[in-house]
C-alpha cells in the first residue's frame, strides 16, 4: 500500500514554503519493513519513492509499516 498525500493548503504561509507547497504525508505499508528500525524504514523509503513526488519536498511526513502494524 502507498499513499502520497499532498499537505499544502494545510500549510500556507508557512515560513520557508508561504505558498504552502512541498509538504506531503506519504504511507507505506510492506512486508520490506518488517525486523527494520524506523530509521531504516525511513531512509529506504526516501531512495525509493523520492522520484513520485511532484514538486520540490519542504516536509515530508513518513509512515512506514509492516503488514502486521497497519490497523485493518
Amino acid at each position: 500500500m502507498l499513499e502520497i498525500h499532498d499537505d499544502g493548503a494545510d500549510h500556507v504561509g508557512h515560513a520557508g514554503a508561504a505558498n504552502g507547497a512541498g509538504h506531503f504525508s506519504l504511507l507505506i505499508v510492506a512486508q520490506n519493513f518488517s525486523g527494520l528500525s524506523r530509521l531504516e524504514r525511513h531512509q529506504r523509503v526516501l531512495r525509493e519513492v523520492g522520484d513520485l513526488l511532484p514538486h520540490p519536498v519542504h516536509a515530508l511526513s513518513i509512515r512506514a509499516l509492516a503488514p502486521e502494524e497497519f490497523p485493518s
